[in-house]
């Protein structure tokens, strides 16, 4: 029942997170809101007319979908005060009031490290991003990232071709994905890791909904590495979150002639950390991590940097296969199968073809 009340609020149109906590310090918790006559919920001065006459009105019918959407396999609401919200989040100056997961929820108070960086990366950025992900990963950390083009995503799959767990914070509800070509990297998240927005159920991809998920993104990590991004971004705006809520900054230097190279310059005169091996991110971060040769306490990960990348690709060919041939050639099993034609196909290595059938692209 206290959920409900949590949701009602959230909803409510003019009322900001810093506002939400002002009125839980006034009101205590969000159910006194509701139960609280319209003269004294006036009288606080933490309401705009229209808020008053939301409130007022007390309409069930607004939180309905993220209700039914709470009650699906693997998807969960949790509200700040509940066990399963992430203390480092919580220690932000402003955490969202309600998170929305789908996928493992301890994942997310295990420690998290963010890569970041341009949706149109170099293909010098894209590998940092990728190898950094995959060695971090089997050093123990949650890669975490915001699941956009470029840099995000190879963050993504470096994570998952390690076999470890990462974690996608989305600017939309998590019934939508976005970008829509990551909908099958989004569910093998889902599934290895989590997806988490702040965002109601039905929230369409807006432009300054981004923004605002990057201050999760850094406020759930232990540290931000800033792979490629130019002056004016979305990857600054995380990074300097990141500095306001005191978490270690790193960056990775490239050519003066590359433009993406522009905003990680800055940075590292700003007093980012400069980065060219992966021990320089695990020296400064506050974990025991330097010692590590076999990741943390994660389930589902194991270290797999002897693992040939892309065992699959020797079966395919320029000829359509379907995944039932490549059973049999391979002698792989259908899960692994799966998984590797997601990453290919994120490479654009392979392309679907008619009906369930794949063929090389490169």
């Amino acid at each position: 029942m206290d959920l409900i009340y949590w949701l009602l609020l959230l909803r409510a149109p003019h009322l900001g997170v810093r506002t939400f906590y002002k009125v839980l310090k006034y009101f205590e918790t969000p159910e006194q809101v509701f139960l609280a006559s319209r003269s004294m919920r006036k009288e606080s001065g933490l309401f705009k007319q229209v808020t008053l006459d939301y409130l007022e009105q007390k309409d069930y019918s607004t939180i309905q979908a993220d209700l039914d959407w709470a009650k699906k396999e693997d998807c969960h609401i949790i509200t700040l005060i509940d066990e399963g919200y992430p203390q480092q989040l919580k220690n932000i100056a402003d955490p969202p009031p309600v998170i929305y997961v789908r996928g493992n929820i301890a994942c997310l108070s295990q420690p998290q490290f963010a890569i970041v960086g341009s949706r149109n990366p170099t293909p010098g950025g894209k590998q940092n991003a990728y190898q950094f992900s995959k060695e971090l990963s089997n050093r123990g950390l949650i890669i975490t990232s915001g699941m956009a083009s470029g840099i995000d995503a190879q963050a993504h799959i470096g994570a998952l071709e390690a076999n470890c767990k990462t974690i996608a914070v989305c600017g939309t509800g998590l019934d939508r994905i976005y970008p829509a070509k990551h909908k099958s990297l989004a569910h093998q998240i889902s599934l290895k890791g989590a997806l988490v927005s702040e965002f109601c159920i039905g929230t369409s991809p807006i432009a300054n909904n981004f923004p605002r998920r990057n201050r999760i993104i850094s406020g759930l990590s232990l540290g931000t590495l800033v792979v490629e991004a130019s002056i004016k971004s979305g990857t600054m705006i995380t990074a300097k979150l990141a500095v306001d809520q005191g978490r270690e900054v790193f960056a990775i230097p490239s050519s003066i002639h590359n433009p993406l190279s522009k905003g990680c310059h800055q940075l590292i005169k700003q007093g980012a950390k400069l980065v060219d091996t992966i021990d320089d991110i695990i020296e400064e971060l506050p974990l025991d991590l330097g010692q590590l040769t076999t990741p943390l306490d994660v389930p589902n990960c194991t270290n797999s940097v002897d693992k040939p990348p892309f065992v699959l690709l020797k079966y395919l060919s320029y000829d359509t296969m379907t995944i039932d041939e490549m059973v049999e050639k391979s002698g792989l099993n259908p899960q692994v199968i799966t998984q590797e034609l997601l990453l290919l196909e994120l490479e654009d290595r392979v392309a679907k073809a008619s009906g369930s059938t794949y063929v090389l692209t490169k």
